[in-house]
């Protein structure tokens, strides 16, 4: 953003519709600090989410075969690979699902066929959602994370962050649509394999920290005074969330670089918004991220960022096979 020039809105102007339902903030709300959200082109109208997961039991297996999958024939733009709490996750994006459709009727058989069940679980979590259903946010540019390296690039400073409703008013669909959640997931089980059935306005975040960059004092709080704070609000949600609309959350190291990520799936958008606006757990989460920021200024070298996506109820996939009991959205026995 050139001096002087105002921010731009979080919704490029192709997705912009006359308003029904109001911002949470007045039109002449200036942010208190910069950031900025992924841009998809203008021909972009959905993308597809493939979360693959693998829980070993005792040593885990090779993910060769799945590694020659993602290079195949119309394999994803982007993926990255993770772990934690006994999974690791492969989190894959494509900026096309006809693309991603023929992969995966070329390659699921191999991630979760009967042919290839060894004792170890495999699950897969695949969401397809419009441009208008998702958002992302940075805290800086210059290195994308998750579905943001499929865009065409990234905004100037938006207007729509840094108060308690951003992250809604950041989704064209809020424009017009209070996005409810409708109900809870139904499962199916049989012989070891679990399918689940997930309600419309399903929500999902994946929220990251990249501390790669930091050194001395700053990587000093954010691991000491920031990260443990972190870590155990992703462990309530892990362990208690169910109570406050989270039906799951990991929270996952990515390999190759000193990055994390929690990813929660919710009842609805208004469940995760009021665990985060209210919630002890996510208020001392914000608590410690402001001393830390309002200490570095500027000169934070912490990277954040987030996607969310609110669903409807065609379009997903959630299937489990010789998972523990409440893996994902599987039922917890």
């Amino acid at each position: 953003m050139s001096p002087g020039s105002a921010p731009e809105s979080a919704i490029p102007p192709h997705l912009t519709v006359e308003r029904t339902r109001p911002r949470r903030v007045p039109d002449d709300y200036a942010p208190p600090y910069p950031s900025f959200v992924a841009r998809n082109a203008p021909e972009v109208s959905q993308v597809v989410m493939a979360y693959l997961g693998l829980q070993p039991t005792g040593d885990p297996p090779s993910l060769d075969a799945l590694d020659a999958a993602l290079a195949a024939a119309d394999g994803p733009a982007h993926h990255d690979r993770a772990a934690g709490d006994g999974e690791i996750v492969t989190a894959a994006y494509w900026v096309d699902p006809d693309t991603f459709d023929r992969w995966w009727a070329a390659h699921r058989d191999a991630w979760l066929g009967d042919g290839v069940r060894d004792g170890h679980g495999r699950w897969a979590e695949i969401i397809r959602p419009r441009v208008e259903e998702h958002e992302t946010l940075f805290s800086s540019l210059g290195r994308p994370e998750g579905v943001a390296v499929l865009a065409e690039g990234m905004s100037g400073e938006v207007v729509e962050h840094a108060y308690w409703g951003g992250m809604r008013d950041r989704i064209p669909l809020s424009q017009t649509d209070p996005m409810l959640g409708l109900g809870a997931p139904a499962a199916e089980e049989e012989a070891g394999r679990v399918r689940v059935r997930p309600p419309g306005g399903l929500c999902l975040i994946r929220s990251g920290q990249d501390w790669t960059d930091t050194d001395g004092d700053e990587r000093r709080m954010y691991l000491e005074d920031v990260e443990p704070v972190l870590r155990a609000g992703m462990e309530f949600l892990r362990d208690e969330g169910a109570a406050v609309g989270c039906f799951a959350n990991r929270y996952v190291t990515v390999e190759g670089g000193e990055r994390s990520y929690g990813m929660s799936w919710w009842r609805s958008l208004d469940a995760l918004e009021r665990w985060s606006e209210s919630h002890p757990t996510h208020l001392a989460i914000f608590g410690a991220a402001m001393r830390y920021l309002s200490t570095l200024g500027p000169a934070a070298r912490l990277r954040l960022y987030h996607e969310v996506s609110v669903l409807p109820v065609d379009g997903q996939l959630f299937e489990y096979v010789d998972c523990r009991p409440g893996t994902g959205l599987a039922p917890a026995g």
